[in-house]
């Protein structure tokens, strides 16, 4: 949701003038919760630590007026985030950004993104975004404004994750779009290359998915029963299988952030290049030199999450038909699965041991 809170240097003087970066009313049911804990469930791209920086230094406002960290928030307080810059500019400017536009017309898109393109502006990151490079491609077309919220994005994708994304160019498209996803009436499929081999051939994983309280950058995965994160359902089928490694098909029937990432990592299969989530380890195989080198090299050819959003459904919402898209794995995927192959082809079963 947010920015990160930026290094606190402190007031310098009591005339310093702040401004606004963050605005919340505390619901009315809230049970008292130090400040410092409730605004860490709020920005959760900034530590407790740097909220009780902001705090010390005067930053932090409850209904105008300055507390510290301990203060324990109240139903119907204003909190404020008071800073000593500008918020930054969040205002969408074009920017002629090359996409791979696979499917358009007058209400919708599906673009299919590289790896490394960030989808959204924001949290240090607000140019050369895909929502940039939508501005640009529809800068002719007067009534679509990348700056209004009823159009753009249906849904996201990680910045390091490949694949198909929907672009609704209208409000109606969006909100009958939205609908789709909300109802789980999409299908969408993703190709994955994790570590570990698989038992089955196929299997399901159920379970909440929140913000991992020891990395706020992180998503961990709790009892589907529990009242903690949102409820999660990926299901999974084995594609190829190189022993240390597995190439997986994922399909979603929730879309939870991080979600194939943080379910595969919690039934002991992170996937490969996910440094976030540990797949930049060896976490199958050897440890000899020449093992230690082929990993290296694969992480070379695919520095990144081997996360690829093949597939996508969903019924036109003008047209009602139904419109299916399907997208090849990138370069560095199909190097990355090649590389894998050539190396089975030159080894015995009684290598691959766990």
């Amino acid at each position: 949701m947010a920015e990160d809170i930026e290094e606190i240097e402190g007031l310098e003087d009591e005339d310093q003038q702040l401004y606004e970066h963050f605005r919340f009313v505390v619901d009315k049911g809230q049970e008292p919760l130090r400040i410092d804990k409730y605004m860490q469930e709020k920005l959760q791209h900034s530590s407790r630590n740097r909220i009780q920086k902001a705090a010390d230094a005067g930053f932090v406002h409850v209904n105008d007026r300055p507390v510290k960290s301990n203060y324990k928030v109240r139903p119907g307080d204003v909190i404020t985030l008071m800073l000593d810059t500008p918020r930054h500019d969040s205002t969408i400017v074009a920017e002629d950004i090359p996409i791979d536009i696979i499917y358009e017309d007058a209400e919708l898109m599906v673009i299919n993104k590289p790896a490394g393109l960030v989808v959204h502006p924001g949290a240090g990151n607000f140019h050369g975004t895909l929502i940039n490079a939508i501005a640009w491609h529809m800068r002719e077309v007067p009534a679509f404004d990348p700056n209004d919220p009823e159009v753009g994005l249906v849904h996201r994708i990680d910045k390091d994750t490949s694949g198909l994304i929907v672009i609704a160019k209208t409000p109606e498209a969006k909100t009958k779009l939205g609908l789709q996803f909300f109802n789980k009436t999409t299908h969408r499929s993703y190709n994955a290359v994790v570590w570990g081999n698989f038992t089955e051939d196929e299997g399901r994983i159920e379970g909440n998915i929140g913000r991992d309280p020891k990395d706020r950058l992180r998503m961990a995965v709790f009892p589907a029963d529990s009242e903690t994160g949102k409820p999660a359902v990926t299901h999974y089928r084995v594609i190829e299988r190189f022993g240390y490694v597995t190439l997986v098909e994922c399909v979603l029937e929730t879309g939870r952030t991080h979600q194939i990432r943080a379910h595969m990592k919690h039934i002991g299969h992170p996937l490969f290049g996910d440094e976030r989530y540990g797949g930049t380890e060896i976490l199958r195989g050897n440890r000899s030199s020449t093992y230690k080198a082929f990993i290296q090299n694969c992480l070379t050819l695919c520095p990144r999450q081997a996360l690829h959003a093949r597939t996508i459904g969903f019924v036109h919402p003008v047209t009602g038909r139904q419109m299916d898209f399907t997208s090849d794995l990138p370069d560095d995927m199909k190097q990355l699965v090649s590389k894998w192959q050539t190396y089975v082809k030159g080894t015995t079963n009684d290598t691959f041991e766990e």
